[in-house]
């Protein structure tokens, strides 16, 4: 297929004149002057915004699936995400037994070595357990908590950190620092995140390698005048990116405007933390084993406690440009290229020669038209 007449964003802006050739799920071609070939499809935009797929590195499950029950949840995940405009994205764990993590990443790894056809690429775990912070768990069960130790974690990775991009961790845990140094000398991004750690903390844990912050300004220290907490710190410190769930429950429309303002788009990373209920409608639905009750958009435990999002990343551009008054380019940015970037993925969130070929249409006024690439 041959996508014409589009304004489309590369990963580096908007750009008119482009022609983008989709072949068995990927991008084989984007360039201009491009001609069609015999029996090809043309899909012509008539003037309409072309958008790359999107990437959701904090994502813990959608459509009644979840990344703990392994590969087959991960697999569906694929296909229904992909029909959401998604591209790629990093399944994500949950505080769990040793043994139930192992097992989700196992599967992780299986959908990373057999992709889905016209699914969301599988770009490797996102742990974001067990190595936080008790008192600030969250929806997370803190019994699994633990101190940093890389051979528990290798173990957990299923003997393979190579297939976890991201982990979170709190960094004030006994054993961080040596942790820290060893996971991003083997390639794996580490988060700050569930943690109580004070900003000098947060500071020192980048000079270890921590570069990303896991849901700004929730399960944290918060900002204080004379105590900036994590996001004091996170905000300030060129070298982290910060996740932020944009739905308007997580996170006041200001704190979002400020995040962007602070990191701009090449450090501000949109996420959904969506759990199984993201997709469906009001219900009773799990995470982590713990029954989540689902009201008006609002996903919480029993206690009240926020349980991760029902989001979709098509609706969190749209509440970022419609609601929260971000401009579309950087908008675009940090639903797309910005959180590829955040864990090193060289090809996802961007329009270019071996990217996934999920891509999503969008109207002059950015009206969600369709999503180009899925079944």
């Amino acid at each position: 297929m041959l996508i014409t007449n589009a304004v489309c964003f590369t990963g580096e802006g908007f750009q008119e004149g482009l022609r983008v050739r989709v072949e068995n799920g990927v991008i084989t071609e984007a360039e201009e002057g491009l001609l069609l070939r015999e029996g090809e499809e043309e899909l012509d935009l008539q003037g309409d915004y072309l958008l790359p797929g999107f990437v959701d590195v904090h994502i813990h499950g959608s459509f009644r699936q979840d990344t703990m029950l392994g590969e087959e949840a991960v697999r569906i995940m694929s296909r229904n995400l992909a029909k959401q405009g998604v591209g790629a994205f990093c399944p994500t764990t949950m505080s769990a037994s040793p043994e139930d993590t192992r097992s989700a990443v196992h599967g992780v790894r299986a959908v990373m070595a057999r992709q889905e056809k016209n699914g969301a690429r599988v770009l490797g775990a996102h742990m974001e357990a067990p190595f936080l912070q008790e008192e600030r768990a969250g929806a997370q069960l803190k019994e699994y908590f633990t101190d940093p130790d890389w051979d528990r974690f290798v173990w957990q990775a299923d003997g393979h950190p190579e297939a976890v991009r991201l982990i979170t961790l709190a960094p004030e845990r006994t054993g961080a620092e040596a942790f820290v140094r060893r996971a991003t000398e083997a390639g794996v991004r580490v988060s700050v995140g569930h943690t109580s750690a004070d900003s000098e903390t947060v500071h020192r844990a980048a000079d270890w390698g921590a570069d990303h912050v896991t849901h700004t300004f929730n399960a944290q220290t918060p900002i204080h005048h004379r105590k900036p907490g994590v996001p004091g710190a996170a905000l300030t410190d060129d070298r982290y990116y910060c996740e932020m769930i944009c739905d308007g429950i997580h996170l006041h429309p200001d704190v979002i405007r400020l995040i962007v303002r602070c990191k701009g788009p090449k450090r501000a990373v949109a996420i959904t933390d969506a759990l199984e209920a993201a997709g469906m409608g009001d219900g009773e639905y799990t995470l982590g084993g713990q029954t989540v009750y689902v009201k008006n958009g609002e996903a919480r435990l029993e206690d009240g406690t926020l349980a991760g999002s029902v989001l979709t990343m098509k609706n969190t551009l749209m509440n970022l440009i419609h609601r929260f008054g971000i401009p579309p380019e950087t908008a675009c940015a940090v639903c797309t290229v910005t959180p590829a970037e955040s864990i090193g993925e060289p090809l996802a969130g961007r329009i270019a020669a071996g990217a996934p070929g999920i891509l999503t249409r969008w109207t002059p006024d950015w009206d969600f038209v369709s999503v180009i690439g899925a079944e």
